[in-house]
């Protein structure tokens, strides 16, 4: 029996992995409280603020659960009864809103995924609804532009730059909110919702509580 070199099995085990089922795509959440802040603006809006967000994932490529999802997408907005991404608030309420393209398989698809990426934000689905999700990431210098609209939900952001400070000490404070994501923060101009069942409605503009990137299944 031949065996192969320790360092060539290294590289095949590698690529295998890399090659392994994977989905790939664009990401998007806001919030309404800032993610982008100094600890003293975040202090203040503990507990008081950043309960409700919109998060979107629009498949670039790939499968799940044996499904092809190419160029659909899931958004989830969420109702929590805490500041999201400060405290352990338990499950949270969610709309999920499935893209209307899918098919009926790879809609069940789409709501697994959703629920398997957001974890106990979506950990109680009380609604399910179709419309289009178009996201949209533009190709500028800074990465932070982008679009989502999906139904009654909305978000659109810009680049973050230095006029948009405030105490001088911003930082990236809260993480993204689900996992597997490369994303940045940007400036929500736009961040709204304005249909049923998450038992709220808003409509928040100018707020630094978004970010934007990619994400990876595997």
């Amino acid at each position: 029996m031949r065996y192969l070199p320790v360092a060539t099995l290294a590289l095949v085990l590698a690529a295998g992995h890399v090659s392994a089922a994977e989905l790939t795509g664009k990401y998007i959440e806001a919030r309404t409280c800032d993610i982008w802040t100094g600890p003293c603006y975040a202090n203040a809006d503990l507990h008081l603020g950043g309960k409700n967000a919109v998060i979107g994932w629009k498949v670039e490529k790939g499968t799940f659960d044996k499904v092809k999802l190419d160029g659909l997408g899931v958004v989830a907005v969420i109702a929590a009864r805490d500041t999201l991404g400060a405290s352990q608030p338990g499950k949270s309420k969610a709309v999920l809103i499935i893209d209307s393209r899918a098919n009926a398989t790879q809609k069940a698809a789409l709501i697994k995924l959703a629920k398997k990426q957001g974890g106990d934000l979506v950990g109680i689905v009380v609604g399910v609804q179709s419309a289009k999700v178009e996201l949209d990431i533009c190709d500028c210098k800074e990465g932070g532009c982008a679009t989502l609209n999906a139904g009654k939900a909305r978000i659109e952001t810009r680049c973050i730059t230095h006029h948009d400070k405030v105490c001088g000490n911003e930082s990236a404070y809260y993480p993204p909110l689900t996992t597997g994501v490369k994303a940045q923060p940007a400036l929500a101009v736009e961040h709204s919702f304005t249909g049923k069942g998450a038992g709220a409605t808003w409509s928040d503009a100018g707020r630094r509580g978004a970010y934007l990137g990619s994400f990876t299944v595997r």
